[in-house]
């Protein structure tokens, strides 16, 4: 039998059989045997969204997940407890929704282009969503207006919502339409906020910014597949604290930073890495103004973290 992962518990999978009647309960499932991605060992070896085979355990409500078919895409973050391993957080999506805040909590640019490199790898869409626009003074409209000017120079969507004002809820609720997509961001971002906003019988949990850390407080434990009654799927994630990368080389960083990969056709060495090479078009193009300074920095940053994680070193013609 087929089904579709639901909701992942960690050590329990809850799928929804392909075969069964709508209105039919889930089916908790274990994982038979080891699974790898690419070269790299995962924290969880399957994720929601994945389409796997299932084998009913005899005399047993349960069953036993032996197969997974092959994903069209995934989106996965490298493991926070263990710094070669893999954990995936959603598979076989339409696009990815990153919902961030200037206050309350506040975001930082290296933190979306953090996710945004575990996005493009895999050609996957991706919108930003400014949420809680409504507490915005002056310093945050400022900063909202230089991060759009960044994001959509190079061609990203981004919305502007509140759940409290309804301000742009009819576009957030348009972009979910008919599609499958994961919902990802920090916690106390609102996404839950956002989402039991255009969506209300889903009565997702909330809650409050800590006072203390200014900063959100996990409300969704475990990833989890919801069906929106006006078409379409969203897979809500736990909050993500950080970002960082094992999977990918320096070159897939620089390929998945889109200006950074059409500036680079400019520059004079085929393999240049952006970092101290002579003549590269890159560097200039940041001089320049035609490419964030900011966002530049992050890419310095990650592939710097990239290199320490492998040993490598750094020199003047890149690693």
């Amino acid at each position: 039998m087929i089904g579709t992962i639901v909701k992942s518990t960690g050590n329990w999978y809850m799928v929804r059989r392909e075969d069964a009647l709508p209105d039919a309960p889930v089916v908790a499932c274990r994982i038979k045997g080891k699974f790898k991605l690419r070269q790299f060992k995962l924290t969880n070896p399957v994720a929601v969204g994945d389409r796997v085979v299932i084998a009913v355990e005899p005399g047993q409500e349960t069953a036993l997940i032996t197969e997974i078919l092959p994903r069209r895409n995934y989106v996965a973050r490298q493991s926070p407890s263990r710094k070669h391993s893999l954990h995936l957080l959603a598979a076989n999506i339409d696009q990815a929704i990153l919902i961030v805040t200037l206050r309350e909590p506040n975001v930082k640019l290296g933190f979306v282009d953090r996710f945004l490199l575990t996005t493009e790898p895999h050609d996957i869409p991706t919108v930003i969503v400014f949420n809680k626009i409504d507490i915005h003074h002056e310093a945050e409209n400022e900063y909202l207006t230089h991060m759009k000017s960044i994001y959509s120079d190079i061609g990203y969507t981004l919305l502007e919502t509140s759940a409290a004002t309804g301000a742009g809820l009819e576009e957030f609720k348009a972009v979910l339409h008919n599609k499958t997509t994961l919902v990802a961001g920090h916690s106390g971002v609102g996404k839950s906020t956002l989402v039991n906003a255009i969506q209300p019988q889903l009565t997702l949990r909330t809650s409050e910014i800590s006072d203390y850390s200014g900063k959100g407080q996990h409300t969704t434990t475990f990833a989890e597949l919801y069906e929106l009654s006006f078409g379409g799927r969203i897979i809500d994630t736990p909050g993500i604290k950080e970002l960082a990368f094992i999977e990918l080389t320096p070159r897939e960083v620089a390929h998945n930073f889109k200006e950074i990969f059409v500036s680079s056709a400019a520059c004079k060495y085929q393999d240049c890495q952006h970092i101290n090479e002579p003549f590269c078009a890159v560097k200039a193009d940041v001089q320049r103004g035609h490419i964030s300074e900011t966002r530049y920095q992050n890419y310095l940053n990650i592939i710097g973290e990239i290199a320490e994680l492998n040993n490598w070193e750094i020199h003047k013609g890149g690693f």
